[in-house]
């Protein structure tokens, strides 16, 4: 199979009824050929990703306004790390937005399909939406994302951050007749001490809020991957029943389908003796008025 043909047909598996992806990749991978053993490794992508993927594929402007909006947002934020301008609240706000709608419109695809969200399954299909774009193709999602701290956001190191390169002095110039130039203002190195100490204590609330959050999300998509299995499990118990049903139905129609045989067989048998008994009494009497001719 030529390498865009199979790309055509993996991108078709994403976009399956999620029940529908195992067996649609096993029988890709049968006629892959020298390709086979990397269809069958083709993971089966949890709810929350599988959610995300229909975005893409049903809705892709929707995906694209996300996609933009996130690439603004880390634009802005790595700008203002870098001493460039940067409206960090405003792209931060639109990126905001640009998940809210990328969400409803998620869950929308997913109730169409039939797979009602859990509230663990919303979590993880927003935190997914909002660490966006990652690493693998779009569309074919395997697992749920977590977005990143705020140094990988903007892709700046705050602690490796280059030092600004001292400018060379300029040269020697004659002051004799310059004028001269007004002392710089003095700064209150107190309230310049109280301003390091409140940005080092509010860098240290966040980095502890993100950890605090990457520890909740962790925890969440833990339980999203437990409801995921306990789900199947679920599902798996049902087809048992079901199967369990089918066979007790059909035991039940060979039992009454005997029974009507023994019935039958038993009114034959009835039939039989009282046609022998005529019989036997045909004969006597045929013996009987033999004796009165004699």
């Amino acid at each position: 199979m030529a390498s865009r043909a199979l790309d055509a047909e993996i991108d078709r598996l994403y976009q399956l009824p999620l029940d529908e992806f195992t067996p649609a990749r096993n029988a890709l991978a049968k006629g892959a050929g020298a390709e086979s053993p990397r269809i069958k490794a083709l993971a089966k992508p949890p709810v929350a990703a599988w959610a995300v993927n229909q975005l893409y594929w049903r809705n892709v402007d929707v995906w694209n306004a996300l996609i933009e909006a996130a690439e603004n947002a880390r634009r802005a934020h790595k700008a203002v790390l870098s001493g460039r301008a940067g409206d960090v609240r405003a792209a931060s706000k639109v990126h905001d937005d640009a998940v809210e709608e990328a969400l409803r419109t998620t869950l929308a695809l997913v109730a169409n399909a039939g797979h009602p969200a859990s509230d663990a399954t919303k979590h993880a299909i927003a935190t997914t939406l909002r660490a966006l774009p990652g690493d693998e193709p779009p569309g074919r999602l395997t697992h749920v994302l977590q977005p990143g701290g705020f140094e990988v956001l903007t892709g700046v190191s705050l602690a490796r951050g280059a030092a600004a390169k001292p400018s060379k002095p300029a040269p020697a110039r004659d002051t004799r007749s310059a004028t001269r130039l007004p002392s710089p203002p003095k700064v209150d190195a107190k309230a310049l001490t109280r301003a390091r100490e409140a940005a080092a204590a509010a860098a240290r609330a966040l980095r502890d809020a993100e950890q605090a959050a990457h520890r909740a999300e962790f925890e969440m998509v833990r339980t999203t991957r437990d409801e995921d299995r306990a789900a199947k499990a679920v599902e798996d118990a049902r087809e048992a029943v079901r199967e369990a049903t089918s066979e007790l139905e059909r035991a039940e129609r060979a039992a009454k389908a005997a029974s009507g045989l023994r019935e039958a067989a038993a009114k034959r048998s009835d039939d039989a003796k009282d046609a022998l008994s005529k019989a036997h009494s045909r004969a006597e009497a045929m013996a009987a008025d033999l004796k009165k001719i004699e």
